[in-house]
């Protein structure tokens, strides 16, 4: 895809604060640190679209990218980090809940996963998540430069057995630091938005 425009638009913490568009979105769902911020930035090939926050755990909102005008990106709060409250982590819950169940415009959930890590019990939680929804998802390694070529097939496969994946549901390694993947996701999402 080529990126003409990038904007970031709103951040929303419910409904009535969405962006009042009729753009197709696809979501971003992950761990905090995962790197949902840098992989937006490596998508629109800029350095400070989406701000990578130095405190894991920090966004607590969700932030709407308009891409083109004719599409949109909705980078979801992290999940699963530790230094935050019970009565916090709830609202995360309910945030993101209220715009999986309610959001007509979402075609499909991207899922980051730490290509470096086995995926956590909150990552079979949200894939869990995901599939109920019915919507398509696609599954993404992160930080696939922290990984040694030779050990790559083994932690795809690690991921793929953790989360229990079908044969035909693909898992893409990604770095937005080398721009691994950068290609090969936007057509899995053009892909999507065609369907």
């Amino acid at each position: 895809m080529v990126i003409k425009k990038a904007e970031h638009v709103i951040s929303a913490v419910q409904p009535s604060q969405y962006p009042n568009t009729m753009f197709p979105e696809i979501a971003l769902a992950g761990r905090s640190n995962v790197g949902k911020s840098s992989l937006v930035n490596a998508l629109v090939n800029r350095k400070n679209l989406a701000r990578v926050g130095s405190t894991p755990g920090k966004t607590r909102v969700i932030n709407f990218y308009n891409i083109n005008d004719s599409l949109m990106i909705a980078d979801l709060p992290g999940y699963g980090y530790a230094k935050v409250s019970l009565a916090e982590r709830e609202n995360w819950g309910k945030l993101c809940e209220t715009y999986l169940n309610t959001r007509k415009q979402l075609k499909a959930i991207i899922l980051l996963v730490d290509i470096r890590h086995e995926p956590s019990p909150d990552d079979r939680v949200m894939l869990g998540y995901v599939r109920e929804s019915g919507r398509k998802f696609v599954v993404v390694a992160n930080k696939a430069d922290k990984v040694g070529r030779s050990e790559m097939k083994k932690h795809m496969d690690n991921i793929r057995s953790a989360l229990g994946l079908d044969e035909g549901v693909e898992v893409l390694p990604f770095s937005a630091i080398k721009k691994t993947g950068v290609e090969a996701l936007w057509q899995k999402i053009e892909e999507i938005l065609r369907s």
